[in-house]
This record gives C-alpha cells, sequence and structure tokens, in this order.
C-alpha cells in the first residue's frame, strides 16, 4: 500500500519512465506523464501520451506488466511501482485539471534543474491514455535480497581469454 507522504511524492510533477516488454521478452520505455494514487494506495494510474507510447501500449495491451519509475531531478530520489494493468482506457476530461495541475508542477521541477519550461509545453500530452495498475508486492524485494545474502559467496570467474591480437 502507498503511503500518503509517497502519494504526495509520486503526483507532485516528477519525470515518470514506464517499462514494459513484448512477448519476446524485448523491453520497451515510454514517458508517462502524470500519476494519480486510488483506490487508498493499493492502485496507481499513469498517464502516458498517445503521441509516443505506442509500442508500449501493444505490450501491455498483451502482457500487462509494468513498470513506473518516478524520479525527482533536484535529489534524485526515486520509486519505482511495479504492476500489473487493470485497465488501458482513454484520458477523459475529468483527467485534464488534474493533468495540467502535473505540467506545472512538473515545469517548476524541471525547472531547478535548468530545463526551461518552454520545452515541457511543447510536448504533445493530449490525447493519452490512462493505465491503471495494481499487484505490487514490496515485501518481494526484500525476500529475494535476503535470500541472496543466504547463499555461499562464489569466487569470481574468470575472464576469457581473449582471440583479439595482442
Amino acid at each position: 500500500m502507498i503511503s500518503n507522504d509517497l502519494a504526495a511524492f509520486l503526483e507532485s510533477g516528477l519525470p515518470v519512465l514506464v517499462g514494459t516488454r513484448d512477448a519476446q521478452l524485448v523491453p520497451e520505455s515510454s514517458r508517462g506523464f502524470g500519476a494519480r494514487v486510488g483506490a487508498g494506495g493499493t492502485e496507481v494510474t499513469v498517464y502516458m501520451p498517445e503521441a509516443f507510447s505506442t509500442s508500449s501500449f501493444a505490450s501491455l495491451r498483451d502482457n500487462g506488466r509494468i513498470a513506473v519509475c518516478f524520479s525527482r531531478p533536484t535529489d534524485h530520489r526515486s520509486f519505482q511501482v511495479k504492476g500489473r494493468v487493470l485497465e488501458l482506457g482513454a484520458c477523459g476530461d475529468e483527467d485534464r485539471p488534474h493533468l495540467e495541475r502535473y505540467a506545472r508542477l512538473a515545469a517548476q521541477t524541471l525547472a531547478e534543474v535548468g530545463i526551461p519550461g518552454r520545452i515541457l509545453r511543447r510536448l504533445a500530452i493530449f490525447p493519452c491514455r490512462a493505465v491503471r495498475l495494481s499487484g505490487w508486492r514490496r515485501c518481494s524485494c526484500r525476500r529475494r535480497v535476503r535470500a541472496r545474502a543466504r547463499r555461499s559467496v562464489r569466487p569470481p570467474r574468470r575472464p576469457k581469454e581473449s582471440s583479439f591480437p595482442g
């Protein structure tokens, strides 16, 4: 579950990077624009402009796996959400005020690191899709780390000899 403090962070105008993969496990990344935390912190909706997310949408429809990274450029505080897509729908009129607020906050965030707001204003945000996701597990990463820590430490591999002349 996402806390209120973390929800405020995710909705604060941060750059958003969305990752997915196709059926052949080829990765695909795209820019997201805006996020909204809902359902008591168990769901996140990420907005993705249609202008540069077409192949990501195809992958999301195919397998529903998604990872979304939020990162604040001023101090590199970042958070990643992984889960499954619950819904891939069109943005409606009710989403526009939220996205316009997000655009203002994003312009302020990027201005703090020297990127002029006019660059952000040139992006084609509309039309966009609302990608609603859920199903992440915070503890799965901790379990994996603990399991790796219990494994015996293996000596480093010797590099293969190069076939290039010397």
